[in-house]
C-alpha cells in the first residue's frame, strides 16, 4: 500500500430527502473531491455520518467508493464500535468490501480511563489487526473529552506492528507537538496526519505528514495548496493558503453546536450543485436558517471550483 501521506479526504454522505443514500450525488462528490493532491480517501468516518449506517450501508460506501477511485489511492474505512468484538467485525466487513486501512475510533469504555492504559489500547489494536489482517490507524481524540490517548500510550500504539498511521485530533497545540515528537522518534514510519479541524496552519508548521480533514470535501484545493507550501518548506505562501480558508473554517467550524460541522459542509456542496439535499440522519438535524445562509455566502465568495466532471449525472 502507498504510505500515507498529503491530503486525505473525510468524506460527507449525501443522503435525500427520505434519507437514503443518494448514491448518484456520491459519485459526483467524489468527481468533486478526489483530485490531484488528494492522496486517499476516508469513509465512514464522523463526515460519513458512519454511525447511522448500517452494515450493509458501510460495505456498500465501501466497494462504491473503491470502484470509482480505483487501486491506486488507499481507501481507509472508519471502525466506529461499542466493543472490541464489534471492531473486528466491522473491520473484517470492511477489508472484504476492498478497505486498505482500518482506521479505529476509541471504544466508549476509555472514557474511564482506558485511554491512559496501554494494555488496553494495546489489546485493542491487536485484536482488529489481527482479527481483520489490515493494517490499522488510530483516531486520537481530544484530550478533553477523555478519550484522547495519553503521548506515552499514543507512542506505544505507533511501535505496534501494522499500524501505518495516527488520524491526530487531540485538540490541543502543546499536546499535538508532544505527540508529533515523541511518535516521530519512535516510529518514524507511522504517519502523523493532522486532523484537528480548524487550526491547520499551526499543526502543518509544527509537523505533520498530512492533513486529515472533511473539509477537503468541500475546499480540496485549498487544503492541497496550504499542504504544497508546507512540504516546499514556504512559510508565506502556507500564511497565503491559510487567509483562503480561513473565512470557510469559521462558517463551517465556528459556529454552535459543533456537532452540525459535516452537515454546513453538505451545506455547501449543495449550492455548489455537488449533492442534491444537506439533510443528516439523526441525531443530527438540519441547520438553523441563519447558519445556512452563512455558509452559503461564505461558499459563494470563495470562488470553490467545480470541475466539469462532477456535474455529470445531474
Amino acid at each position: 500500500m502507498t504510505p500515507l501521506a498529503d491530503v486525505v479526504v473525510a468524506t460527507i454522505l449525501p443522503f435525500d430527502e427520505r434519507l437514503e443514500i443518494d448514491w448518484r450525488s456520491y459519485s459526483r462528490f467524489l468527481g468533486f473531491c478526489v483530485r490531484p493532491g488528494v492522496s486517499a480517501v476516508f469513509v465512514n468516518g464522523h463526515a460519513g455520518e458512519g454511525a447511522s449506517l448500517s452494515p450493509d450501508e458501510r460495505a456498500e460506501v465501501i466497494r462504491r467508493t473503491r470502484a470509482i477511485i480505483g487501486p491506486a489511492r488507499p481507501l481507509l474505512a472508519g471502525i466506529i464500535a461499542y466493543s472490541t468484538a464489534d471492531a473486528v467485525v466491522q473491520a473484517r466487513e470492511a477489508a472484504d468490501a476492498g478497505a486498505d486501512v482500518a482506521v479505529l475510533f476509541p471504544l466508549p469504555q476509555f472514557a474511564g480511563g482506558d485511554a491512559a492504559d496501554p494494555g488496553v489500547a494495546l489489546h485493542y489494536v491487536d485484536s482488529v489487526r489481527d482479527g481483520a489482517g489490515l493494517p490499522v490507524s488510530v483516531f486520537q481524540y481530544p484530550i478533553a473529552s477523555g478519550l484522547g490517548f495519553s503521548t506515552e500510550v499514543l507512542t506505544a500504539i505507533a511501535r505496534r506492528p501494522g499500524v501505518v498511521a495516527i488520524k491526530e485530533g487531540s485538540a490541543d497545540i502543546r499536546v499535538y507537538e508532544e505527540n508529533w515528537r515523541a511518535v516521530k522518534a519512535a516510529a518514524p514510519g507511522v504517519a502523523i496526519l493532522a486532523s484537528n479541524f480548524d487550526w491547520f496552519l499551526a499543526q502543518a508548521a509544527t509537523g505533520a505528514d498530512g492533513i486529515l480533514s472533511g473539509l477537503a470535501s468541500l475546499v480540496p484545493d485549498m487544503l492541497v495548496d496550504l499542504w504544497t507550501a508546507t512540504r516546499a518548506g514556504d512559510l508565506h505562501a502556507m500564511q497565503a493558503a491559510n487567509d483562503r480558508l480561513y473565512p470557510v473554517v469559521r462558517a463551517i467550524y465556528g459556529a454552535r453546536p459543533l456537532m452540525d460541522m459535516h452537515t454546513r459542509i453538505k451545506v455547501g456542496l449543495r449550492h455548489l450543485g455537488v449533492i442534491d439535499c444537506a439533510l443528516p440522519r439523526a441525531p443530527l438535524r438540519p441547520v438553523p436558517d441563519a447558519t445556512e445562509r452563512a455558509v452559503i455566502d461564505t461558499v459563494a465568495r470563495a470562488g470553490i471550483a467545480v470541475p466539469a466532471r462532477s456535474s455529470e449525472g445531474r
